[in-house]
């Protein structure tokens, strides 16, 4: 769906992990899972049923059936079907948020709209082609048609081509999504790295929030900043998807705030429910369903956690760098097969 707006995407400094081992994987009690009776189980269930057909193995489809008979209660179905699965592989939990960005924008340009999202050029499918610099300061795409809207912010732009996707509102009070549509084959460079390495701000100080008010107050030389990363993301209109609802994420299905994580697909299954225990200022407890992935989470205890669309559901996602653990729920059989009881 997206690149991940995590700590890693803004530029926050964290060191190169050592290579995973093997994953080890474990099944616990259901009394070992912290708060799991608390949890709003019905609320989950409805999550799960979003995706749960959309799995393909054997197992897994006839669980989706049976949720759908027991959805007058879903703590049952998920005790009684499921094993809980703590899947190590020797690094720590990290959490990190998500969300969508929500612009303001213009289908003209005019007045304070002069900041362009654009569709993906012909010439750009084939590898690596021009840079941000050469987009942006030469204006190589300007009077091609290729504009789907006019943002008012070049920051919330930036910040779009790192999510991938996002709402804009219109200012003749329509909206409109749009989606990850190519890039132009360069690599990725962090800015907020960037300013950390000029010396403005420590690495623990770094944050979507920090970098957005550096650049404004930094006119001309703010921009080119941003141009620091010659990355440059190219947009998609997403009109099946209603407004009324989440974005998509790596199922095709819309996810949804505080009960859709992102995780690796190599370990974890796509569409399995997950429950997560995360620790720091606002601890977590609840049941969640596997349902998008991001470039930035690799491991066994690696999630993304989605927040919301808009401003404030960004302030929250960007504040969210913290430990604990998840423990991924599987079918009875599969979690026997893969793993021993404690």
């Amino acid at each position: 769906m997206r690149s991940i707006l995590s700590a890693l995407a803004l530029g926050c400094v964290l060191a190169e992990a050592a290579p995973a081992s093997e994953p080890r994987a474990t099944i616990l009690p259901w009394d070992e899972l912290d708060g799991w009776a608390d949890d709003d189980h019905a609320a989950a269930l409805d999550v799960y049923l979003e995706t749960c057909g959309d799995m393909r193995e054997p197992d897994w489809k006839t669980l989706c059936r049976v949720a759908a008979a027991k959805s007058d209660a879903p703590r049952s179905f998920f005790e009684l079907f499921f094993r809980p699965v703590l899947i190590e592989d020797g690094d720590p939990m990290l959490f990190t948020g998500y969300y969508e960005p929500e612009l303001r924008g213009s289908r003209y340009r005019g007045g304070q709209y002069q900041y362009p999202l654009y569709r993906l050029p012909e010439e750009a499918r084939d590898g690596p082609w021009l840079s941000r610099a050469e987009i942006e300061e030469d204006g190589a795409l300007e009077g091609r048609g290729l504009e789907i809207a006019w943002i008012n912010d070049p920051v919330d732009v930036f910040f779009l081509q790192i999510q991938g996707s996002g709402r804009v509102r219109l200012d003749d009070g329509t909206a409109l999504r749009v989606g990850y549509g190519g890039k132009n084959g360069h690599e990725y460079r962090s800015v907020g790295m960037e300013l950390v390495r000029r010396g403005e701000y420590q690495p623990h100080e770094v944050s979507a929030d920090v970098i957005r008010s550096w650049v404004k107050r930094n006119g001309p030389e703010g921009l080119e900043l941003l141009r620091h990363n010659p990355s440059y993301v190219f947009f998609r209109e997403v009109n099946q998807v209603p407004l009324n609802r989440g974005p998509l994420g790596a199922m095709n299905r819309s996810v949804t705030p505080l009960r859709t994580i992102a995780v690796d697909p190599e370990i974890t299954t796509l569409g399995a429910p997950v429950w997560i225990e995360k620790d720091g200022r606002d601890p977590m407890r609840r049941l969640m369903v596997a349902q998008d992935t991001g470039s930035a989470i690799k491991g066994a205890q690696r999630a993304d956690i989605f927040f919301g669309t808009g401003r404030a559901a960004g302030k929250r996602a960007g504040r969210i760098k913290d430990p604990g653990r998840m423990i991924v729920l599987l079918p009875i059989q599969r979690a026997y097969a893969m793993a021993a009881p404690i």
